[in-house]
């Protein structure tokens, strides 16, 4: 009987994919109607990608950010399957995996994420470190950690990127490496952080000359070597030692999405109907980094976290819907304000009415993210963590 049951396949296991697998496992099937529910990532582990920068400064642990997708979907139904996308066929409705595995679906859901261009700069696939996954915040860890047994006076790690992700690296960074670490964040445009909000920018800036990490505007890139990197400022090219260069500009998406014959926008992205099906295919739903999606009230939504999470929540209904014949919404995106993590002690917080930083917005940070935990079991799990790692802390020093 397995075989006659409808197969909802989900590709990809960030926020987008897993959620809406979470979602799909948590309504109201009837025992005819209930799907087949497979979830396809070439990863063991989800990520919770904004807590990654975390890693770097031992404030949080591997299990606590990227928890197995095993122990996730544990009692839910839905079954994982660890493996690379390797082909899509539309009119077939099948999946063809690296691993030689075929998947056929009734419904598929496309939520590969991006992944981050190296290919812009001569040397960068070479020399330079994307920071997007689990695997990335190790290597940078085992490079950071080689630097910092070394008998070299500096560490010079020179970050590629203004937005989010290298402010917020930078400031890890920095109060990880203390007065070894000589930092720069190197950014394309005229200033940081151009989509967020003036309070963050304020916070950020300030975040950053207290760290003393040096910041190169209206800057580009002409070529990174194996210790140098060549900065391009009004025509004139200033070629500088370093020894980490961390790349955090752009995304692209994969491969395997570009391939389609599929209504795409002008950055590759596939468009599609405020109802996050793809245009002119009501079987192939998207979310997410990969996705051109506008919403009901016709407004952009961003490719961030916040907005991945609201899409899973429509997207798991409108799955349910269409197989149980009742009506598809159309999405509504709601801005629920911005968090950014500035240092160990420092974070930045705006929405719903509220400025924060400093201390406050640390813990409000975390425990928003907290929250949003995929799990309740493991809001549980990492909670309990963070209650009584001060405690166990506290005890240990007063033992020594």
């Amino acid at each position: 009987m397995t075989d006659q049951r409808t197969r909802i396949c989900i590709l990809g296991g960030g926020f987008g994919g897993l959620y809406t697998a979470l979602r799909l496992s948590q309504l109201p099937w009837t025992k005819q109607e209930k799907p087949e529910i497979v979830l396809v990532d070439r990863s063991d582990r989800f990520l919770f990608s904004p807590l990654l920068y975390e890693l770097m400064t031992g404030e949080l642990q591997t299990w606590e950010i990227a928890p197995t997708f095993e122990e996730l979907l544990t009692d839910t139904g839905v079954r994982f399957h660890q493996a690379t996308v390797a082909n899509i066929d539309l009119e077939a409705q099948r999946v063809q995996l690296q691993d030689g595995a075929d998947l056929t679906y009734d419904r598929l859901v496309l939520a590969l994420g991006g992944e981050t261009p190296l290919n812009q700069v001569s040397g960068a696939v070479e020399y330079a470190l994307p920071f997007r996954t689990v695997a990335d915040a190790h290597r940078l860890e085992e490079r950071l950690r080689v630097l910092e047994e070394s008998d070299a006076e500096k560490i010079r790690v020179a970050i590629v990127g203004g937005g989010y992700s290298g402010v917020e690296l930078a400031c890890k960074l920095a109060d990880r490496l203390g007065d070894r670490g000589r930092l720069r964040l190197v950014e394309l445009s005229d200033q940081l952080l151009r989509t967020s909000p003036e309070f963050n920018r304020t916070s950020a800036a300030k975040a950053l000359q207290d760290r003393s990490v040096w910041i190169d505007l209206e800057t580009a890139i002409e070529e990174i070597t194996t210790d140098t990197i060549a900065l391009n400022y009004k025509n004139a090219v200033d070629t500088i030692p370093v020894d980490v260069v961390l790349w955090t500009v752009g995304t692209r998406v994969a491969e395997v999405i570009s391939a389609l014959p599929l209504k795409k926008s002008d950055r590759g992205k596939l468009v599609l109907t405020t109802t996050l099906q793809v245009v002119d295919q009501p079987n192939v739903f998207a979310l997410g980094d990969l996705a051109d999606c506008k919403d009901v009230e016709g407004q952009q939504v961003p490719p961030t976290a916040q907005a991945a999470f609201q899409q899973a929540d429509y997207l798991g209904w409108n799955l349910w819907a269409s197989l149980t014949g009742r009506p598809v919404l159309p999405f509504r995106y709601q801005y629920l304000g911005e968090m950014m993590t500035l240092g160990t002690d420092n974070a930045t917080l705006t929405g719903m009415g509220i400025k924060l930083d400093g201390s406050l917005a640390v813990v409000a940070r975390r425990l928003a993210y907290l929250y949003r935990m995929p799990t309740l079991d493991h809001q549980l799990r990492v909670g309990l963590n963070w209650i009584t790692q001060p405690l166990v802390s506290a005890i240990a020093s007063f033992t020594h």
